[in-house]
């Protein structure tokens, strides 16, 4: 029964995704548009749609987890809650319009524009879930953001694709195999031989799952997007049994990909998982999409989708390392005014923002006593050699972490 619904929840979706891109190949027909131009548009909108849909979806488990058994423990009471479902709604919107992007743009260049749901979804979660997104998080997001377009205004062309069959033979070559392969074995470990304990408490385990089983997705979405775009053309590719299969993976995914999303949302921060399940997902379907779709790079390409990727890290690192420090963005405004002012240095700002009562995360640090004793911090030595450091509240009431 559930695998009824799911297939009938997948091919509703292909049929509205078909309708969008129908829709979408219109209006380029009459306003000129590039069909590349269609694709950043509809990926961009599916960004919104998705980031919001992580604030809501959380909010429903909540209500759910407060009279049942919580998702993160294997109950379903969220079923029965209906802002849940408005979440997953919205969540469907996104898809139905990424569904569709991906048959007028190259996933390589699709996907990375999901960093966009990053800061749409942190931002709600600010205002909306009592999360609240300190200034490191802003600075991640930003990071976030600027990986994103290195990798998108660099990323290579995707070869053109005219038939679903052609996708199949792409999919059939030995390299790719080999990582469907290693992808489906990845999965399987870790969702049967990974113990409870370990899944409950490590934020990588569901996030991983879901973002190796969308690598796979994200390909067999290519190919029913590109089914449907043909034939809403007059070429009909549904007479093929490949296109049937790319249905079953696409319905296979998302069914994945839910329950062990929500898991993840209900045990952890809503501003940590979503950018770690972006970094993740991204960096699975760009090497499932270059070893499939096998497109030529010039070393500079690449060293920029690399630098792209470390800017997206370094990102993700400051969301999810400092997400508990309390550092409000006023706080950091004004430490920055005062650190810059006067010559008075990090030290003059530090003691400026505690005389304004702002509790601050900061952790001082001093290479010799006399910074040790501004800064206020302590330095363990041993037979002369600084082995350490360890913060201490400073006399100007700044409180370290």
């Amino acid at each position: 029964m559930a695998a009824e619904g799911a297939a009938g929840g997948a091919a509703g979706a292909a049929h509205s995704a078909g309708h969008a891109a129908q829709l979408a190949a219109a209006a380029a027909a009459g306003g000129g548009m590039s069909e590349q131009s269609i694709g950043l548009a509809l990926a961009l909108s599916s960004s919104l749609f998705i980031g919001s849909s992580f604030v809501i979806k959380k909010r429903g488990l909540r209500r759910a987890g407060a009279s049942g058994l919580r998702a993160g423990s294997g109950g379903y009471s969220y079923l029965r809650e209906p802002l849940w479902w408005l979440g997953l709604g919205t969540m469907a919107a996104g898809e139905v319009a990424n569904f569709a992007a991906y048959a007028f743009a190259p996933a390589i260049l699709v996907t990375p524009l999901g960093a966009l749901s990053i800061i749409v979804s942190a931002v709600l979660a600010h205002y909306l879930l009592s999360e609240k997104l300190n200034a490191f998080g802003v600075v991640g997001c930003l990071l976030c953001i600027a990986g994103s377009l290195a990798i998108v205004l660099h990323a290579p062309e995707e070869r053109p694709i005219t038939s679903v069959l052609q996708v199949w033979a792409l999919a059939m070559q030995p390299w790719f195999l080999l990582y469907v392969a290693a992808a489906l074995g990845s999965t399987l470990y870790l969702i049967f031989r990974v113990p409870a304990e370990v899944q409950t408490s490590n934020i990588l385990v569901y996030v991983a799952i879901c973002s190796i089983v969308g690598s796979l997705s994200v390909m067999s979405c290519k190919a029913l997007g590109i089914a449907l775009k043909l034939s809403f053309e007059g070429n009909n590719q549904f007479i093929f049994p490949q296109t049937y299969f790319f249905v079953l993976v696409v319905a296979s995914a998302v069914v994945t990909q839910m329950n062990y999303l929500n898991k993840a949302l209900d045990l952890f921060n809503t501003a940590v998982v979503t950018p770690i399940y972006y970094v993740m997902f991204t960096a699975a379907t760009i090497a499932a999409s270059m070893i499939m779709m096998r497109e030529q790079q010039t070393l500079a390409q690449l060293l920029t989708e690399v630098s792209g990727f470390v800017t997206i890290i370094c990102g993700t690192f400051l969301l999810s390392t400092t997400k508990d420090v309390d550092l409000p963005l006023e706080a950091f405004w004004q430490l920055l005014i005062r650190g810059n002012s006067g010559g008075g240095g990090a030290a003059n700002g530090l003691g400026g923002l505690s005389s304004a009562g702002s509790r601050t995360g900061l952790v001082a640090l001093a290479t010799d006593e006399e910074a040790a004793e501004a800064g206020g911090v302590e330095l363990a030595s041993a037979a002369g050699t600084a082995v350490g450091a360890k913060a201490v509240p400073s006399r100007r009431g700044v409180t370290p972490r």
